[in-house]
């Protein structure tokens, strides 16, 4: 436990023009509030975690015109104006500079130094703690460090592909929910994640958070090519049914236990979507592109209402809660070609979603919908943005192939009883996405429209 000290760097973050540091702010990628301007920003917290080279963790407050607020992490490093370079400031002033010491991976070694050395740092108002996983093994804490891509909602650097440092960039109070199944899923030796090796987190009497977490970077793992794993789909619908199966497993774990789900949550579901297709459905544009389903809300509405009649039952578990292609990965296996692991990754939920709504226990059809529709998306995509056709029938045969593995697998005590209600739950977890999507192309892609009118229609035309 180190004790509470005056660093002489902390003196310095009291100098900081915070009307600048809000104008960086918005400029990021991961900042959530695009649409709203913050009208003032408070520093929350702020540990030296090292001198030389000074790395900050600050926690920061923006506060909106409504009253809102929220909280992000900053780590800061202070330089002098020669030190610079080409690092674009977060705030100045004639004797230092304050740049995101994210932006270079090497300022940021020393959070895997403390996770390794599982450090504690009191400060007047809480305590940052850093956690390392006992079946870790050792952290590459001199090795190469590279920034992992562009990310939408955090940074990610890669130490000497082994460790992967994710940085939660947008703070709620609590229990991050990656951090949350990770630990469930590395305790349980679940073969198809990355595994937990660490992670750190902030207690303190306004909030506590998790602030990060380290796991196992796979460098042969990579992105899913609708050209090519047609032939490996059907053992993604095994291993996202392992997930399940795994995350229904404890009856111990009050976060973890599954449910039976009651009768509110199925008329609160069906209550949401009809609102959604009632707002979008009345403010269709005059497009070609919508025409399928123009006028059409109250069919869809019909079509809904029959179904949750008829979907109800099975259980409800913890989920992945964002589970679509883009969160796969896969590797090649013991060398010979053909032979793949999917990984599943970024346990987070959907970032527009509170973290209590993220926590929720949930059908596991709800993934499995999630995934069948980013299907439809995989096979639109390769035309729209490459100019080459998907395989013929490529979001058939992948459903197909997906469902065969999925139900030949789950237990099927997680899933409603009967084939009939199990069907009619999917579809409205679908229509839920679908009709999500077709809000979201309206209002930034109209070109891919055609891709969730498209999944709405087949729900209208299904039995």
């Amino acid at each position: 436990m180190t004790e509470p000290v005056q660093s002489p760097v902390l003196a310095q973050i009291e100098q900081l023009d915070l009307e600048s540091v809000a104008a960086w702010l918005e400029q990021q990628r991961w900042y959530a509030s695009k649409s709203r301007h913050i009208v003032g920003l408070d520093i929350e917290e702020c540990v030296a975690l090292s001198e030389a080279p000074p790395l900050l963790m600050a926690v920061v407050a923006t506060r909106f015109a409504s009253g809102n607020h929220e909280l992000y992490q900053l780590p800061l490093t202070l330089l002098a104006p020669a030190q610079v370079g080409d690092r674009p400031p977060v705030a100045a002033t004639d004797d230092w500079v304050a740049v995101d010491a994210v932006a270079d991976p090497e300022l940021v070694r020393d959070v895997l130094r403390a996770i390794d050395a599982e450090q504690t740092l009191e400060t007047e108002a809480g305590a940052l703690s850093f956690h390392r996983v006992e079946t870790a093994g050792p952290f590459p804490l001199e090795a190469a460090a590279r920034p992992i891509g562009v990310e939408q909602s955090n940074s990610s650097i890669v130490f000497g592909d082994h460790t992967v440092l994710k940085v939660f960039r947008r703070l709620e109070p609590g229990i991050n929910p990656e951090l949350e199944l990770l630990q469930f899923l590395t305790r349980r030796e679940f073969e198809n994640i990355a595994p937990l090796h660490g992670w750190y987190e902030y207690e303190g009497r306004s909030f506590a958070s998790t602030l990060g977490i380290a796991q196992q970077f796979l460098p042969d793992a990579v992105g899913s090519d609708p050209d090519g794993f047609l032939t490996e789909i059907g053992s993604l619908g095994t291993v996202t049914a392992e997930l399940h199966n795994c995350l229904g497993s404890d009856a111990s774990d009050p976060a973890f236990i599954p449910e039976e789900p009651s009768p509110e949550s199925m008329s609160l579901l069906t209550a949401t979507i009809d609102e959604e297709i009632e707002r979008i459905f009345t403010r269709l544009p005059d497009d070609e592109r919508v025409a399928p389903i123009a006028g059409r809300g109250q069919d869809v509405r019909e079509q809904m209402s029959q179904r949750a009649q008829t979907g109800v039952g099975g259980r409800a578990i913890r989920t992945h809660g964002d589970y679509h292609l883009g969160q796969t990965l896969h590797r090649a296996r013991g060398g010979r070609a053909g032979e793949s692991d999917w990984v599943i990754i970024d346990f987070e939920g959907e970032p527009a979603r509170p973290l209590f709504e993220r926590r929720q226990k949930r059908s596991p059809l709800r993934d499995v919908a999630g995934m069948l529709r980013s299907f439809a998306y995989a096979a639109s995509a390769a035309e729209i943005m490459r100019g080459a056709a998907a395989p013929s029938d490529f979001e058939e045969r992948a459903r197909t192939r997906f469902l065969e593995h999925y139900f030949s697998t789950i237990d099927p005590a997680l899933l409603p009883g009967g084939e009939a209600a199990i069907w009619a739950l999917l579809s409205i977890f679908e229509l839920e996405k679908a009709v999500y999507e077709l809000q979201y192309e309206l209002d930034n892609r109209p070109d891919w429209l055609p891709i969730p009118v498209a999944g709405i229609v087949r729900l209208l035309e299904s039995e």
